[in-house]
């Protein structure tokens, strides 16, 4: 518990020394300081005496410092056996994104090289069993070194009291509303997350990008609709199914400067309100996100406009602007991954575009189209059958196919189950490993089970953990039933694919217990594969009134 005064020269573990507050928000507060022993500036986090969830802080914090990607920012240290609860982690001097667009939007190819850059250091963090939750223009920094760094991965949802049943869902529309402001500079979230002006909507849902800022293409455009829920396009639903989608759109390699690259803003959406002006270069320390209101209910939409709570971003943004670029003191990472065009290389489409067009050879245009015109009748003679005769359409002709009826499916039986084990990416739970034996021996009184958790959110240490099923080849699957024996409430996602790494799962469904008794996934069509996870994603609290995941029987229905 954090019980001495905090000011301007304290020393915490007799190394930190706190130079300049820079916010107070929510009860916790955030410091400049130098790390005495390294000779460095590093971003330090206190706490008031009164703050309820300290020890949750401290333990995400401790969590994010096992991440290894270097566009997460580092957490050095972090305690509470002292009289003064801290975390402490690197400085990060540069621009954020919402400086950044403060102006005007990027150019759509650099847009998506950032996000590209975010989405993939957020795929890691979930590969790790952490999530952010609460994304914003202001998390996203291009360094004063030339390289990408993401704030408050674990420890920011912590700060502000957020929870999800989906992290990684969540996270993906956090990415996919930064994507949409850095094309638009317009922000499609809650309000108290960015000053930037409020994206236009139609029926409470924003316009798509394209109908928002010129020059926007159809790729990038459904990347970001399919991330926001815009339309009927499925929904991307994991970090790292966005990275892969940024990868196949054009990218633009990232100047020196981010600021650098923008475009000029469309002038058909009208502003809401007004941008908050900001200085580029900016030493730029974070600050959490704003308390929410007490929890929903299970199940409830937690997606709707977010309102202004005590020590908002606005004021925060003004202690920003005064403090002075300061760099970490760390060498920053080789630019080489944003693929900089060496000197001497064109270094924009205009000085391209300028270079004289050679006359093209009319010779060569006549044997392309003539090419081009045996491809075309090839294709329309594949298209009608190649062999000239008509496909019946129905009308009885004698010249038609005939139409032959499908077979029927087979009824679905049990499915023989190889083996079962515990999964927990973090490493470190006791329900993983062989245990997951208990829930495929046929009997009812003998349970695989997870350990036991503050809360059904695993205690803010990871986002989820299952039970992974190896039906021993690949089998169609049609329905999975599984006996959970304990408390209403949890969160299962239903996972298969041919291989047993969680990350490369395909999510076919999610269902809420109600209760003990049996569970069942009925999947809307039949999937090929050989590994079948039950993945918690919310814990159920017990009758015993603890939290944790619990399976006594599972059972897999299909056919080979």
């Amino acid at each position: 518990m954090s019980t001495s005064v905090i000011e301007p020269g304290t020393r915490l573990a007799g190394r930190y020394r706190l130079e300049e507050r820079i916010s107070d928000s929510g009860g916790s507060s955030l410091w400049k300081a130098i790390d005495e022993i390294l000779a460095r500036a590093v971003a330090v986090r206190t706490f008031d005496p009164e703050f309820p969830r300290i020890g949750e802080v401290v333990t995400s914090a401790r969590a994010a410092s096992r991440l290894t990607d270097p566009r997460l920012t580092q957490v050095f240290d972090a305690d509470d056996s002292g009289e003064s609860a801290y975390v402490v982690s690197e400085w990060v001097a540069g621009e954020t994104l919402e400086q950044m667009l403060a102006k005007a939007p990027l150019e759509p190819g650099r847009a998506a090289t950032l996000l590209y850059e975010a989405a993939e250091a957020v795929a890691a963090a979930h590969a790790a069993g952490l999530a952010h939750l609460c994304l914003s223009p202001r998390d996203l920094v291009w360094t004063t070194g030339g390289t990408v760094k993401l704030l408050g991965v674990a420890t920011d949802a912590v700060l502000g009291d957020r929870y999800s049943d989906d992290p990684a869902a969540e996270d993906v529309r956090g990415l996919g509303r930064m994507l949409y402001a850095a094309l638009t500079a317009h922000w499609p979230g809650p309000e108290e997350r960015s000053d930037l002006p409020a994206a236009p909507t139609a029926d409470d849902v924003p316009q798509a990008p394209r109908q928002v800022q010129a020059g926007i293409s159809h790729a990038i455009d459904a990347i970001v609709c399919r991330c926001l829920g815009i339309g009927a396009a499925e929904p991307l639903t994991e970090p790292a199914e966005l990275a892969k989608a940024l990868r196949g759109v054009p990218r633009t390699p990232l100047p020196l400067f981010a600021g650098l690259g923008s475009v000029a803003p469309s002038p058909r959406p009208t502003p809401k309100r007004p941008a908050t002006p900001s200085t580029s270069a900016t030493t730029q320390p974070h600050q959490p996100p704003v308390q929410d209101p007490p929890r929903p209910a299970p199940g409830q939409d937690t997606r709707g406009p977010g309102r202004r709570a005590r020590g908002s971003h606005a004021q925060h943004a003004q202690h920003a602007q005064h403090a002075q670029p300061q760099q970490s003191g760390q060498v920053p990472p080789p630019r080489g991954r944003y693929d900089t065009p060496p000197p001497g290389a064109p270094s924009n489409a205009t000085t391209v575009a300028s270079r004289p067009r050679k006359p093209a050879n009319r010779a060569l245009l006549g044997v392309a189209a003539a090419a081009l015109t045996v491809i075309v009748g090839l294709g329309a003679w594949a298209l009608s059958g190649g062999d000239g005769s008509k496909h019946d359409s129905g009308g009885g002709g004698t010249g038609g196919q005939k139409k032959t009826s499908a077979p029927a499916t087979p009824s679905a039986t049990a499915l023989n189950i190889q083996s079962a084990e515990g999964v927990d990416l973090t490493g470190d739970d006791g329900g993983k490993g062989p245990k997951g034996r208990l829930a495929i021996d046929g009997k009812s009184g003998t349970t695989w089970r997870s350990s036991y958790y503050s809360s059904a959110e695993f205690g803010r240490l990871k986002s989820g953990l299952g039970l992974l099923l190896d039906l021993g080849d690949t089998v169609k699957i049609k329905e999975i039933k599984a006996e959970l024996p304990e408390g209403a409430g949890a969160t299962v996602q239903l996972k298969v694919g041919n291989t047993s790494d969680p990350k490369s799962m395909q999510k076919v469904q999610t269902v809420t217990t109600t209760g003990a008794g049996s569970t069942s996934f009925q999947l809307p069509r039949p999937h090929s594969a050989r590994y079948v996870l039950l993945w918690f994603t919310r814990l159920s609290h017990g009758t015993d009134g603890q939290f944790r995941a619990e399976v006594s029987e599972v059972s897999v229905l299909g056919w080979h």
